[in-house]
């Protein structure tokens, strides 16, 4: 009795055993049969022997297949190629204002532009790959014409079947993974849509939290946004295709590595840069001298603060020289009376503190942008061995005019003193001085006898 697994009932040997002729047979039988041989493991042997048993019974039709193959595949190859030109052609007249850009929280990560070039290198790669199929295809059935290369064509469209079932095959095994990570990704989106309207709230003081300045609510919801997202990275990594081959995972400890040791800088600048948030040093639009630098504050950035000077320079600061420098900020307290500007002049014992004050007063009253209520005052600072030291203090709301302030105020102190015949000294300049106390003569700029004559 012969052995089930190597013969059939009638002692014929099986259909898959080496020399074995394939009997045609139609209809659902010949269907499961050729199904059957295709996923046994051995197709490439399964269509070498069907090739041959076409090549035995039905020359002609195997040539008559493989030059149809040929010939269906070069006339779909000019039809894909004349289809994916006449297509560029109608996208390179379209205007490029037509595309719609690709928009991202009110930004433009790609413009009208970018979109035409894209979608055109689209369809010029898609063509490209569309000629390579058939023209591999057309391949096959020019390998199918000979019978010393049916070996090379069965191997070919094997190989093609092979790569279509694993793709196929990773993708449906890859869904639930998917799913998962499609599911995790839209309820972190609402978690931080959510989060951003509350921050919003804060910062607009539409929500009131006691303690919670509304300066606070950008950093703050920049670094909860980040945690986030961090957090669901770390979540969905296990999920991504791959991420368990050691390749990954060296990859992503080299990547790690590379932070960790070049980004000590940045950190320490954005660590810097969250600390001035939460101590309000200073805003946006704030006069401030930081490092010697003074100017208007005109942009905070994760890692520089940017200073428009008085000289209308942009100076960028980075945000740990901040951290480590004195903050001078003119605007920060204002207040109902604003900032005090003051300044220091010497003179000596002859002049009574009196008419100094006076003198004082009257030219700090002449400067513009120096209020009038509070009134201006003087301090006597200091008595030198030669010379008194007074101080006039006024008060301005205009920081950002300190300069042209100083500049009229000195101006302004000079004309006083000059016009009343007091000297502004000092003792360097007296210990050397043998002539009398001399003061410039005052420049009259009313017109004269002799300049109202006609001419």
């Amino acid at each position: 009795m012969s052995d089930p697994d190597t013969s059939t009932a009638n002692g014929a040997p099986p259909p898959d055993a080496p020399g074995a002729v394939i009997e045609p047979v139609t209809g659902a039988e010949a269907v499961a049969e050729v199904a059957d041989r295709l996923f046994s493991g051995d197709e490439t042997r399964f269509i070498l022997e069907l090739f041959e048993q076409m090549d035995a019974q039905a020359p002609l039709m195997r040539l008559i297949i493989a030059g149809s193959i040929v010939g269906i595949s070069l006339l779909l190859m000019m039809a894909s190629r004349f289809i994916v030109k006449r297509r560029l052609a109608h996208m390179e007249e379209v205007p490029a204002e037509r595309y719609r850009p690709l928009r991202w929280q009110a930004q433009d990560l790609l413009s009208s532009d970018d979109m035409k070039r894209g979608w055109m290198w689209l369809w010029r790669w898609l063509g490209w790959a569309v000629s390579a199929l058939l023209l591999l295809n057309a391949l096959t059935g020019v390998l199918m014409l000979s019978p010393w290369t049916l070996q090379l064509a069965a191997t070919m469209i094997i190989a093609f079947v092979d790569a279509i079932v694993f793709a196929w095959t990773a993708f449906i095994g890859y869904l639930p993974n998917l799913v998962t990570i499609i599911v995790i990704i839209v309820l972190v989106r609402f978690l931080i849509r959510t989060l951003g309207l509350i921050f919003e709230g804060l910062r607009t003081r539409r929500i009131y939290l006691r303690h919670f300045y509304p300066e606070w609510a950008d950093t703050s919801f920049g670094i909860v946004k980040l945690l986030i997202i961090a957090l669901t990275a770390v979540i969905i990594f296990p999920y991504l295709p791959g991420s368990s081959s050691p390749a990954f995972q060296g990859i992503s400890i080299f990547v790690g590595v590379l932070l960790s040791l070049g980004s000590t800088t940045a950190v320490a600048n954005v660590v810097a840069g969250i600390v001035l948030t939460y101590t309000r040093a200073f805003g946006i639009g704030d006069q401030v001298e930081i490092a010697g630098t003074r100017g208007r504050v005109v942009e905070r950035s994760t890692f520089v603060t940017r200073i428009q000077t008085l000289k209308n320079v942009i100076v960028s600061i980075p945000n740990s020289m901040l951290l480590s420098n004195n903050i001078i900020n003119y605007s920060k307290n204002m207040g109902h009376s604003g900032l005090l500007v003051h300044t220091c002049v010497t003179i000596g014992y002859d002049v009574p503190w009196q008419k100094v004050n006076e003198l004082l007063i009257a030219a700090a009253r002449r400067t513009e942008d120096i209020a009038e209520s509070p009134e201006p005052f003087v301090l006597q600072a200091s008595l030198q061995d030669n010379y008194v030291e007074y101080e006039i203090n006024g008060w301005t709301r205009s920081p950002e005019r300190l300069p042209q302030i100083y500049s009229q105020l000195h101006a302004n102190i000079l004309d006083e003193f000059h016009g009343q015949q007091v000297e502004i000294t000092s003792p360097h300049y007296r210990a050397i001085r043998d002539a009398p106390s001399t003061v410039p003569p005052v420049v009259s700029t009313e017109p004269g006898p002799e300049d109202s004559t006609d001419r």
